[in-house]
């Protein structure tokens, strides 16, 4: 039976966690395996750290499945992590029924296969109205990409750019950010694939197998981000230490440029 996972108490977790899993290729070549291999360990590990991050009060997981740069890779690994990525969505939809989770797809449609792309919207629909947690699935996902897509979306939207362009650059304030007081939120971010979300800003975010590098994932979303960078390639990222990097941004300052 697998062990409840909890944070010490007094420790508030972050709204919003988001991990980039690297290192899936590198665990396996270390250890003489095919890569496939190591992207079936990884997936095995995400899934894990779902079921963990709601056991530790986290309202808001963002996985970074597939980047845009991501299709440069051989036929066969996209293949297969199409597959994987089926199945997750799959296991994942199981799960959200029943702790009131919600799918959301963060990143482009039209390039995935059909199939899963059918599979994301069906569980994005059949999850729509519940409230207690999302999961974010970016997949053929890029910082740069949501932007500009959300550009294209607002200038589609608009027939005279002069008279809502205001609409885009009003800014307004949330009551409270995580413990910390207040900062500005522009309107633009409606625009974005994390539109809508209660917390679609990252407070901590995660990256695995010892790079030092975000790669634009959220570019507008991360602009006050916590970041905590893990030695360990993905698969070997347990609950256990996604329990660890929250516990270190526990005890971090949080200023938001302000005093």
């Amino acid at each position: 039976m697998t062990k409840h996972l909890t944070l010490p108490r007094g420790i508030e977790p972050p709204k919003h966690v988001v991990i980039i899993p690297d290192g899936n290729r590198r665990w396996a070549r270390e250890r003489g395996l095919p890569t496939l291999v190591g992207h079936k360990r990884g997936f095995e590990a995400a899934m894990k750290l779902v079921r963990a991050a709601r056991e530790m009060g986290i309202h808001t997981l963002t996985l970074w499945a597939f980047s845009t740069e991501n299709w440069n890779r051989t036929k066969r690994e996209i293949q297969y992590l199409m597959k994987l990525y089926h199945d997750m969505i799959e296991r994942n939809l199981a799960e959200a029924h029943k702790f009131e989770s919600r799918i959301i797809h963060l990143g482009r449609k039209e390039r995935i296969p059909q199939s899963l792309a059918d599979k994301i919207a069906k569980a994005e629909e059949e999850t729509k109205h519940y409230t207690r947690h999302i999961l974010n699935v970016a997949l053929d996902y890029g910082g740069q990409d949501d932007i500009l897509r959300a550009i294209k979306k607002f200038l589609e939207e608009k027939s005279n750019i002069k008279d809502h362009i205001s609409k885009i650059t009003d800014e307004f304030l949330y009551e409270e950010i995580g413990r910390h007081g207040k900062y500005p939120i522009y309107k633009f971010a409606d625009y974005l694939d994390t539109s809508g979300q209660p917390y679609p800003y990252a407070d901590l975010m995660i990256r695995t197998s010892g790079e030092l590098r975000t790669s634009g994932l959220l570019l507008w979303q991360a602009a006050y981000a916590e970041f905590y960078f893990e030695k360990k390639h993905f698969p070997d990222f347990t609950p256990e230490r996604l329990r660890k990097a929250i516990i270190d941004f526990s005890r971090r300052e949080r200023r938001f440029g302000g005093n």
